[in-house]
């Protein structure tokens, strides 16, 4: 028998797969596609790690059995290559970071194939390449072009040693997670993408796609849509008004004070000289937390009074301004009524600072704790609408405030527009430049004005500095020559934004390039991304399902509305997105280098060969959820794969007609992996298979339909070894290239049973029987049998219990 040599087997596969461009995916649209998607990797200077692939090969072994299927299957790759990684990396080796990523995304390549995943690798698309980004750009300007992209003031956390923005993530404990130096806010002008206008759709087109439940709970939660009232609440002794959100205005009498965001617009204009410098130091103190710190629900609650007053609508009270970090401006108004008999944090904060505390809806001890239990109940102390159960409160309450033109009904977001612009050099240069000229002729409102597509893409300038500046602005500002230009629309002087994209950019798109990646004018031609849009199974990793998918199904609804994706593609990108869970170190800790137990494919390819790593990345754990490495666990793998090479050198005689047990347990294989890998209970798919592999090792007779069935099954998994088994049957074509095989479901059922025969609940004997056995047959039979007609003899039977295909129990 030939010694199984996978280095042998699988570069002898990976040449003939890419010579024969077996996976190239032709625009046939006479065949019913299928479109699998990964996320695109970020081609890292650590290369690949075992976590990649588990994704990579579920999908792969879907795509393998769609061929097999009839399908025309679109399986993409591509890099998703401009971030912060790569630019702090050319910062501190001065290499340019197009150098490094055009080396990685070749190292990433080389891991690719040496996995055999079926990719089309003549679809491949890097977000770094001027052709790939110039429609990257176009999107913006269309966006712009329709008021969904502008530039508006907001906060930032800024680590003053980095001397870049940082997302609230990147915020612990008051300092930058990178470097540990100082964070503070500062309000800087940002490019911003008015996803807001999408809300309502990107809730309610949910009900159009097979996703996870916890998916789509992630994406609802963070757009964060309520249905309140906007009230009015007059300053007490000046002209201003503030505007507060609240989803509950039966509370309305209960609000004893109101907090405002210390970025409010209203802090330095009410504030009273009094308090002045208490405020101005609380602000200052203020600056320097994440919002993720300041709204962190068990930390202690802290705040400033602001000397002013503002007059309760309902009851003409006044009642005391706070300034409190727990509010944030960028959420509904920055300003909040406090209604602490019901609210725990306000509770908090009133007894911590003696303010009143009045109960409006009934029930609970309001000296204890806050009432929170407030969805039934009555009003109290709520004049003239007490009595009133809350529901019907907040209907009348709601229209008393409309009808006196103190308030509105509303409905609010948590969801804010997008942040779209960075300070750094490593990113999609945005195609825009101010010009004061057509500011002050009235040609452009606020002075910007888009390129025309005619000068797309705008290349990103290759420069020797890519160190943040002290300013804030990105490096670009720096190069005088390409920030100088002339303006588009007059032709006068102007000056290019030198901010660039955020690393989602280019990412929120991707998928519709892969179905024409090399049109140079347009973003894709119609016809194809009608055949191959949307996605039908996307896959990706947990930590990608609230944001990327939020902004990527914004962009792609963008993108139908105005055309550049037809109609007939449908209004949401993926019609199925799940989700793998981590690869964990050895004993069940995170993979890190610090701890030093990250593990590298390549070692694990070269010592037991690819074939092994993806049926072990399969066979580890349920797909969904993390599961740590087990280096025993890929031996034991290996073996598997040594017994399926024995089956098919020697060990086991290939005969014309096998045991007919093997061929329904054949059958129930075929049934049982064709299912669980559209479920993606993969592990369950390789036990089944193990199973069947046992069993033909058991009987040492094969025939040609289980011989060819197992390969066939067992292919998308190991593709490799089944290629070769598959030519050493004498096959002259690819096995990709045969059909799935088909369940028979008459021979798959179980044809023998052992029935456990019973008396009075204990077991006397077992026999084989017909799996399909009557009740009147199965007790003929048992009765039969010596062992049992001695316990039987002399007694009544009083009852028999028959579960069919299992048991028999004679109650006597």
């Amino acid at each position: 028998m030939t010694k199984y040599n996978h280095k042998k087997i699988e570069s002898k596969w990976q040449k003939y797969w890419e010579a024969n461009k077996l996976f190239t995916t032709k625009d046939d649209f006479d065949k019913e596609k299928y479109y699998c998607l990964i996320e695109f990797p970020y081609p890292s200077g650590d290369g690949l790690h075992v976590g990649h692939p588990r994704s990579y090969t579920a999908l792969d072994i879907l795509a393998r059995k769609r061929r097999m299927q009839g399908y025309n299957v679109l399986y993409p790759i591509g890099f998703d290559a401009f971030g912060l990684p790569s630019e702090n990396y050319a910062i501190k080796t001065g290499i340019h970071p197009a150098i490094t990523t055009e080396k990685n995304i070749k190292t990433f390549t080389k891991q690719l194939k040496s996995l055999g995943f079926s990719f089309d690798w003549d679809r491949v698309i890097t977000t770094t390449d001027p052709r790939y980004y110039k429609w990257t750009q176009w999107i913006f300007l269309k966006m712009y072009e329709q008021g969904l992209a502008y530039k508006n003031k907001i906060p930032i956390n800024w680590c003053k040693s980095c001397k870049i923005g940082l997302a609230n993530e990147e915020v612990i404990n008051g300092k930058c997670e990178r470097c540990g130096g100082e964070v503070e806010k500062r309000e800087k002008e940002q490019w911003m993408l008015k996803i807001t206008k999408y809300a309502d759709r990107l809730i309610n087109d949910l009900d159009k796609v097979d996703y996870l439940e916890k998916i789509k709970a992630q994406q609802i939660n963070w757009i964060g849509r309520s249905e309140g009232v906007q009230i009015k609440f007059q300053i007490s002794n000046s002209g201003f008004q503030m505007e507060v959100y609240t989803t509950r205005p039966d509370t309305l009498f209960g609000a004893t004070f109101m907090v405002i965001a210390p970025e409010h617009e209203l802090v330095s204009k009410i504030t009273s000289k009094d308090q002045k410098s208490e405020v101005e130091k609380y602000v200052e103190n203020a600056k320097k937390k994440s919002d993720l710190e300041r709204t962190e629900l068990s930390k202690e609650k802290t705040g400033v009074f602001t000397g002013s007053y503002a007059i309760n609508p309902v009851n003409q009270k006044k009642i005391p301004i706070w300034i409190a970090d727990y509010v944030l401006a960028s959420y509904g108004t920055g300003a909040i009524m406090a209604v602490p008999a019901h609210d725990q944090r306000d509770w908090d904060f009133a007894k911590k600072y003696n303010l009143e505390i009045i109960e409006v809806i009934r029930g609970g001890d309001i000296t204890e704790c806050a009432f929170e239990d407030i969805e039934e109940g009555k009003l109290v102390n709520s004049g003239k609408f007490d009595g009133m159960f809350v529901r019907e409160a907040i209907v009348k309450i709601t229209k008393w405030l409309e009808e006196e033109e103190l308030g509105k009904a509303t409905v609010n977001y948590k969801l804010r527009d997008w942040v779209f612009s960075r300070q750094r050099y490593w990113g999609e240069p945005i195609p825009m430049v101010y010009c004061e000229n057509c500011k002050k002729t009235g040609a452009s409102k606020d002075g910007w004005v888009p390129l025309p597509e005619s000068q797309l893409p705008l290349e990103l300038p290759k420069v020797e500095k890519y160190e943040p500046t002290d300013s804030g602005e990105s490096p670009l500002a720096t190069i005088t020559d390409w920030v100088n230009t002339k303006c588009p629309e007059c032709g006068t002087e102007a000056k290019r934004e030198t901010d660039t994209m955020p690393n989602w950019a280019g990412s929120n798109w991707y998928f519709l390039r892969y179905i024409d990646p090399k049109n140079d004018k347009k973003l894709a031609d119609d016809e194809k991304l009608e055949y191959f849009a949307p996605v039908d199974w996307y896959n990706g990793g947990m930590e990608h399902t609230t944001l990327h998918l939020l902004y990527s199904r914004f962009v792609y609804k963008f993108l139908y509305d105005i055309g550049a994706v037809p109609k007939g593609c449908g209004n949401e990108p993926y019609l199925k997105r799940t989700s793998h869970g981590l690869i964990l170190g050895e004993g069940g800790e995170k993979m890190s280098k610090s701890r030093g137990n990250v593990v590298n494919p390549d070692d694990v390819i070269k010592e037991v060969g690819c074939d092994t790593f993806r049926v072990y990345e399969m066979f580890m754990g349920p797909f969904d959820q993390a599961i740590p490495w087990d280096t025993k666990g890929v031996i034991g793998v290996r073996r598997f794969i040594e017994k399926v090479w024995g089956i098919y050198s020697g060990q086991v005689e290939l005969v014309d007609e096998t045991d007919k047990e093997l061929i329904s347990l054949t059958h129930r294989t075929i049934k049982k992996v064709s299912e669980d890998i559209e479920s993606q209970d993969y592990n369950t798919a390789v036990s089944a298979m193990m199973i069947l592999v046992n069993k033909i090792l058991e009987i040492k007779k094969i025939d040609k339909f289980v011989a060819e069935s197992f390969l066939k099954i067992f292919f998308p998994f190991a593709p490799h070894v089944c290629e070769e088994l598959w030519s050493n049957l004498g096959n002259k074509e690819s096995i990709s290239k045969e059909k799935w095989p088909e369940v028979d479901e008459q021979k798959a059922r179980v044809q023998e049973v052992q029935l456990i025969i019973q008396v009075n609940g204990k077991v006397r004997d077992k026999i084989k029987v017909s799996a399909d056995i009557t009740e009147q047959m199965a007790e003929k039979k048992a009765k039969e049998s010596d062992k049992i007609s001695k316990y039987l003899e002399g007694h009544d039977v009083k009852n028999v219990i028959f579960v069919p295909g299992r048991l028999i129990n004679f109650v006597i």
